[in-house]
């Protein structure tokens, strides 16, 4: 085992002890929405915060949504268009995606889960890379951390390849870096 597969474990068993919580939407999040944005969000699994609620702001807001799609470690996540109604299908990993078919979108504002995140927007995912890999295709991107508290650690020391977050969103606070 890695000192991160050790850090995974860890955060994960901190994060399945807590009851399921909202994570407030910040004004500071709503204030970077504009009618026709793209917003990546995600359908939690494995205990992950959910995005639900920044998800609907988006759509009040006039925002598309965009869900993650994965066929398989070897190939990049690509984000696919999603009506919040549309049914969803079983993808690798536990994933719950659009249909292949969907149209593949470029998000303005990536909303991203995270095992674990230090307050310099460091983050530990699931260990695929596949959001490290979707943020350097979309440079642009706002980046958006979605935990809870407990999820935060003192400091992460990044790989080269890491990319750090711009925001994380937690049911205790909003972080900017």
């Amino acid at each position: 085992m890695t000192d991160k597969s050790v850090l995974r474990a860890s955060l994960r068993a901190a994060r399945d002890a807590c009851a399921p919580v909202a994570i407030p939407v910040p004004s500071a999040f709503l204030a970077r929405l504009k009618p026709g944005m793209t917003v990546a969000s995600y359908v939690p699994f494995g205990g992950e915060a959910d995005p639900s609620p920044f998800a609907r702001a988006a759509v009040d807001g006039g925002c598309v949504i965009a869900l993650p799609h994965v066929v398989r470690r070897s190939l990049p996540m690509r984000f696919l268009s999603w009506e919040t109604e549309a049914a969803l299908i079983a993808g690798p990993f536990g994933l719950h995606q659009p249909a292949e078919d969907a149209a593949e979108l470029a998000p303005d504002i990536i909303l991203t889960p995270l095992v674990g995140f230090d307050r310099s927007g460091n983050r530990i995912g699931q260990g695929a890379g596949y959001y490290d890999r979707a943020f350097l295709a979309h440079p642009d991107a706002w980046r958006v951390g979605i935990a809870l508290s407990v999820q935060q650690v003192d400091s992460l020391t990044p790989d080269p390849w890491d990319v750090p977050l711009h925001a994380i969103a937690t049911e205790l606070e909003w972080i900017t870096l």
